[in-house]
């Protein structure tokens, strides 16, 4: 079996990771955030923080333990078995296929509002992402480390402006518990994804050099750096907006550097938007590249992408695979309203890992107090998922279960 190359340093795995969750999320997630929680948006993100540290301690946990592709996937198959291990990566593959096509749109969107060339704009921006991971994951993190950059000067400067500028409407703050348990729930559900771009690093394992040190560290600064700056951006629009102007906002911080009467910052923000979501995306294709690459070593997915590039050392066949799926989908549907099953399979994704680190016998880091809580916590956001978001996860887990069944009777039957 085909080994990757370990070329990742700290800095590169903490970009890598950072570029995952400063993605298009910081743009556009608060205004669902505060239609659900309203005053209670900053609960919801210290819930959608607290969920992350839980999941982040487990993650970085068994990634030093086992440092190799493929995150929780490989996890779950070495710790609790090889359907617990299959569940949390067919739900990786699947839903963060669908979230590589929502971020092609949105750089599409972003750069051109209106106009019949947004889909094929987004397919180019797959396709031209597929082929800097095919050059090499330092190439991957050369870029992305120019996008994170780009995007964190954007937020910063949006930031600012904010602060400094007249807010059309202060917030007063209102009551943080108005909407109830369940719409502070529901906030934090929306949030939490903006932040689980921290398990790239660990699907990535393989890559990273000294593992077992690095990729702790690494899952905990980036994390981190990125709950400081969803705080900065939701204290900026929340200042000038307020809960109801921000519920109603689609693109939230265009209205709020709008609202602060810095019309002139709007290109850039629009711009930094399409970056971040640019960033967001390249990672994705690296993560769901490994993740498909371990799955497919093991046969729960076609051994053809196992497949290692030769002089690049990367999964140029499951990367090159993983462009024409999400090109094909971004010409032919918009998945941006219709990914909520995504959200259900991270959860059960996080779920497998918290498990999985509970159970760990050897190379413990963190006290199992910390997994039990992330397990609960996962189940709970899984409850608050609308009904409809919840019966396609149901549906796509039940063919990826059966596709597996099937395979294996024909593997026992040869």
């Amino acid at each position: 079996m085909t080994r990757l190359a370990r070329r990742l340093t700290l800095t590169d795995a903490v970009v890598i990771g950072l570029g995952s969750m400063v993605g298009a999320g910081v743009f556009v997630v608060w205004g669902p955030a505060a239609a659900a929680a309203g005053g209670g948006l900053f609960l919801g993100l210290a819930l959608a923080a607290l969920v992350a540290y839980c999941n982040a301690t487990s993650s970085a946990q068994l990634a030093a333990r086992y440092p190799t592709s493929g995150g929780t996937y490989a996890y779950g198959r070495e710790v609790l078995g090889d359907w617990w291990g299959f569940l949390a990566g067919w739900g990786f593959v699947i839903g963060k296929t669908a979230s590589a096509a929502a971020m092609a749109l949105t750089v599409a969107a972003y750069l051109v509002p209106q106009g019949w060339w947004q889909r094929p704009l987004a397919a180019l921006a797959v396709i031209a992402l597929v082929a800097v991971n095919y050059h090499g994951v330092t190439r991957t993190a050369a870029l992305t480390r120019i996008i994170v950059a780009a995007v964190l000067v954007v937020l910063l400067g949006a930031v600012v402006l904010l602060f400094l500028g007249r807010p059309a409407a202060p917030w007063t703050g209102g009551d943080p518990l108005a909407s109830g348990p369940l719409g502070v729930l529901q906030s934090a559900g929306l949030l939490f994804f903006a932040f689980v771009g921290y398990a790239r690093i660990a699907t990535m394992g393989e890559e990273v050099i000294a593992p077992e040190r690095t990729i702790p560290r690494a899952i905990a600064i980036a994390l981190g750096l990125a709950v400081l700056v969803y705080a900065l951006v939701g204290a900026g629009v929340v200042g000038v907006l307020g809960p109801d102007a921000l519920a109603s906002s689609t693109a939230p911080l265009l209205d709020a550097v709008a609202a602060a009467g810095a019309t002139w910052a709007m290109g850039p923000v629009r711009i930094g938007a399409a970056l971040a979501a640019l960033g967001a995306l390249l990672a994705l294709v690296a993560g769901i590249g490994r993740t498909s690459l371990a799955m497919a070593r093991n046969g729960d997915l076609p051994r053809p992408l196992a497949a290692v590039h030769p002089v690049h050392q990367v999964p140029h066949v499951a990367e090159i695979t993983l462009g024409v799926v999400v090109s094909l989908l971004v010409l032919a549907v918009d998945l941006r309203a219709v990914i909520g099953f995504s959200s259900f399979g991270v959860l059960l994704y996080y779920f497998v890992a918290n498990l999985a680190a509970l159970r760990q016998a050897e190379g413990r880091r963190h006290p199992r107090a910390l997994q039990v809580l992330g397990m609960a916590l996962c189940a709970v956001l899984v409850v608050t998922l609308p009904w409809q978001s919840v019966a396609v996860g149901v549906a796509v887990y039940g063919v990826g279960v059966l596709g597996r069944l099937v395979a294996r009777r024909q593997e026992s039957s040869r």
